[in-house]
């Protein structure tokens, strides 16, 4: 567990090996225990790669209500993991955890080598919301969504929507200038495909590539999905 004075403590596992470090970003409401997140650790210790998994405040094993915590919150989640480490990661983010890094990278680029997106969502709480659930938020403080993926619904908070709408960033040119690999299911029925060559259009970077994936839905997360996250990380470790 982490010990920081202003944010809960944060539950991780980190498997010490050569860099660049692989840092995976859960999406939302999701923790470090998901397919992807467990395989890629497989993978780095079967290789000998630094790489490190962790649960968001109020996810998971870490400390701190759910309820209470918002985009921002989070990213700094990510920035006091990414001050563990040595050297520039290579930031895997999948869903909102995609949010999560493109933050991170336009305003600390000192500390991110690469980017590997799985269905990225930034902005979602403005595309990802009908008017209706905008205006239930606002007056309710919370709206929930039955879920795919759990028998529980997805809960979603005023205080973490009014922080998401407070950081969108795909309005206009994205100064980010690293590699960037981008994978995205075209059956994903929770993030639009689209939204990916939307985002690949806005960044600087000319180092840019989107994998779309016929079958695919938004997890990604069947053994040949993994099997080209892996490639793909490599083929960025390559070039690092």
């Amino acid at each position: 567990m982490t010990d920081t004075p202003t944010r809960p403590a944060l539950a991780y596992q980190l498997t010490v090996g050569k860099g660049p470090p692989v840092v995976f970003l859960p999406g939302y409401a999701s923790d470090m225990s998901g397919s992807k997140a467990v395989a890629l650790e497989e993978w780095a210790k079967a290789v000998g790669r630094t790489y490190l998994r962790f649960d968001y405040a109020g996810c998971g094993a870490s400390e701190g209500e759910f309820a209470d915590q918002t985009l921002t919150g989070w990213r700094d989640d990510v920035l006091a993991m990414l001050d563990m480490l040595a050297e520039p990661a290579i930031l895997v983010g999948s869903s909102m955890g995609g949010w999560l890094m493109l933050m991170i990278t336009r305003d600390h680029p000192e500390l991110v080598a690469a980017l590997v997106g799985i269905a990225p969502a930034p902005d979602f709480t403005d595309w990802g919301f009908s008017m209706d659930e905008k205006m239930k938020l606002l007056q309710d403080g919370q709206l929930e969504r039955p879920s795919p993926y759990s028998d529980q619904p997805t809960v979603y908070t005023s205080r973490f929507w009014q922080s998401g709408e407070a950081s969108r960033l795909t309005a206009s040119m994205l100064a980010i200038d690293c590699p960037v690999r981008i994978l995205h299911g075209q059956g994903d029925r929770d993030v639009p495909h689209e939204r990916s060559l939307h985002l690949a259009r806005i960044l600087r970077s000319a180092d840019v590539q989107v994998t779309l994936i016929k079958d695919g839905d938004h997890r990604l997360s069947r053994d040949q999905d993994i099997a080209l996250l892996i490639r793909t990380i490599e083929g960025l470790s390559t070039r690092s």
